[in-house]
Parts: structure tokens; C-alpha cells; sequence
């Protein structure tokens, strides 16, 4: 479901006002997996003229509309015309089937991402960063991150107040950089009850690469080492060096399952100093090798340290 915006805004800070139109085949209404339903405004096959952007959303018909001939034509055709080209999600997908992709480092939902990379081989899928930009072809990974990379195309063509300014109309952090991780080990348990220990999780999920020491992560929460080691201890059942290793092990386990980057360049992007240091995390927390995670059918389970009640993740 290919999204156009008319207006030809070609230099930066130009303040040009974008007419965001919704085209389908055939101008066919969309419904969504809600129910919601969205008016086509124009017909895929009537869209002629220069195009600022073309963006291919994602959701559950992504997998019809990647094998539709007639909508791959149009994105073909309608990509030609666009200045830059961009996804959403499993929009990816649409790209791909497009022939779009091939050679160009991409992004798309976690979840989906070594589908992706096994139906076109010919794509370098990176599900680590939120969005990728190579050349004028620009995919992000899961739904918010698409607000992510919306604002960093307004930053493109009007510079960054302008950005600021529409993030915070719209209440929104901004905004989140490109290589930002998509994943946090602590979206899969519930959420720590201290509110301290929830900011903080949600920071190392987040900045797996930087200094995520129990001095560093003290000093962010305003507490002493020893009582922030108490607060985790209580909430998480386990220290802060761990809850660090083991939120770096996760992440670092689904790019080895979803993406083809080697051990190494996912070591750097998870925080551990080299692909040895990887290789005995995973061996620690899940008890397997790289080499076995990529293998298996379904994420590793956590191994219960001796003494620990629950596993940390």
C-alpha cells in the first residue's frame, strides 16, 4: 500500500509542504487488521509525474502483496519517478519482491528478518538499527520506528528545528538515532516495579554499546553503586553486571538468528569488546554456541545460574 508525497522539496531547509496522498490498486479501499478502513485517494495506476517519496507500508497482507505482479509493476514504475524510495516494517518485503534491494543494507522488523534474508539472498538485512539509509532507499524495522524515520527525513530536506519542532508537536522523544538497537531482552518479562530499575532497564536495552557499568548506571539513577546492586537484586533478582550481560546476550542472540552480520561486528554493537568475549556469554547464558543459536529453530532459553531463582531475562 504505497504512500506518495507530490511536493519536490530539493533543498535542504526549503519549507515546502508535502501532499501525502494514499494509493492502492485499482483505488481499492484498505482495511487494516483492526478494521479500521482507509479511502484510497488515487489509483496506483494513475499516479504519473515526478514523486518527492514513495513509501510501502507493512502489515499482515505482506505476504500477498509481495507476490502480486501487478502492485511490484507499480512500485517499479513508481520508484523510477521518485526521488527516494522508503518502507515501513515487513514493507521490506514488497522492496525486495520489487527487486529494489538487491546489494543494499536493510532494515525490517526483528521478527521477520532472517524470512527476509533467506527468500532474497541478495539482500544484507540488519535488523539491529531502527531505520538504514543506503543510497535514496531508506527501510526502518517495526511500526514506531517509523516515526523515527519520518523525522529524520524531515531533518533531510528542512534541518533539524524543524524536525524538533514537529517531535515535539507530536510528544514525541526525539528522535531516536538510526542504529539505536530493536531489541530489549526485558520486552519479554514483566516490567521491574521500582520505577528506577524500569527507567534502567529500558536505558541498557537501549544503549547496549555504551558504558553500561554499576558506577555509569548509578550515576544516571542518582543512587550509590551499593544501593542501586540492592534495588536490582530486590526487583530483578540479580546485579546490575549481570542484568548488563545478560541484556547484551539476548540482543546479540537475535542478530545472530535474524541478521547476517558476523560475530564480531555483533559483539561491537552489543557492547562486548570481541567475538570471544560473545561466544563465551552465549555460552554462559544460554549453555550454546553462535554457531547453534543461528541453527536453531526457535531462541534459546536463558540458563538459572546457581543460586538465582529466575532466569534474568
Amino acid at each position: 500500500m504505497p504512500t506518495t508525497a507530490d511536493s519536490l522539496p530539493r533543498q535542504p531547509n526549503e519549507m515546502t509542504s508535502y501532499a501525502i496522498e494514499l494509493a492502492t490498486l485499482g483505488r481499492r479501499a484498505a482495511r487494516s487488521s483492526a478494521g479500521i478502513v482507509l479511502e484510497a485517494e488515487r489509483a496506483l495506476e494513475a499516479v504519473t509525474g515526478r514523486l518527492d517519496t514513495l513509501i510501502v507500508v507493512g502489515g499482515v497482507g505482506y505476504e500477498c502483496a509481495a507476490a502480486d505482479e501487478r502492485l511490484l509493476a507499480q512500485v517499479r514504475r513508481l520508484a523510477e519517478r521518485s526521488r527516494r524510495v522508503a518502507s515501513v516494517c515487513t514493507g521490506t518485503y514488497v522492496l525486495a519482491a520489487a527487486g529494489l534491494l538487491d546489494h543494499r543494507r536493510v532494515a525490517t522488523h526483528w521478527g521477520y528478518g532472517e524470512q527476509l534474508a533467506t527468500r532474497h539472498p541478495a539482500v544484507a538485512v540488519d535488523v539491529g538499527p531502527l531505520y538504514i539509509r543506503d543510497g535514496n532507499v531508506y527501510t526502518s524495522a517495526g511500526v514506531t520506528s517509523a516515526l523515527d524515520l519520518t523525522l529524520s527525513l524531515i531533518e533531510d530536506d528542512h534541518g533539524p528545528t524543524l524536525a524538533r519542532a514537529v517531535a515535539r508537536e507530536l510528544v514525541s522523544y526525539l528522535h531516536r538515532p538510526a542504529d539505536q538497537a530493536q531489541i530489549s531482552m526485558f520486552l519479554g518479562a514483566p516490567p521491574p516495579g521500582d520505577r528506577m530499575v524500569r527507567d534502567l532497564a529500558g536505558y541498557i536495552a537501549s544503549h547496549l554499546a555504551e558504558d553500561l557499568t554499576p558506577g555509569a548506571l548509578a550515576a544516571r539513577a542518582g543512587v550509590s553503586p551499593r544501593h542501586l546492586t540492592r534495588l536490582f537484586t530486590a526487583h530483578l533478582d540479580t546485579t546490575p553486571t549481570r542484568a548488563v550481560r545478560a541484556a547484551r546476550a539476548e540482543a546479540a542472540a537475535h542478530l545472530v538468528r535474524s541478521s547476517g552480520l558476523s560475530l564480531a561486528a555483533i559483539a561491537r554493537r552489543c557492547g562486548f569488546g570481541s567475538a570471544q568475549t560473545l561466544r563465551q556469554a552465549f555460552l554462559d547464558h544460554f549453555g550454546v554456541s553462535g554457531d547453534r543459536i543461528r541453527r536453531m529453530p526457535d531462541m534459546p532459553r536463558a540458563r538459572v545460574p546457581s543460586g538465582q531463582k529466575t532466569p534474568v531475562s
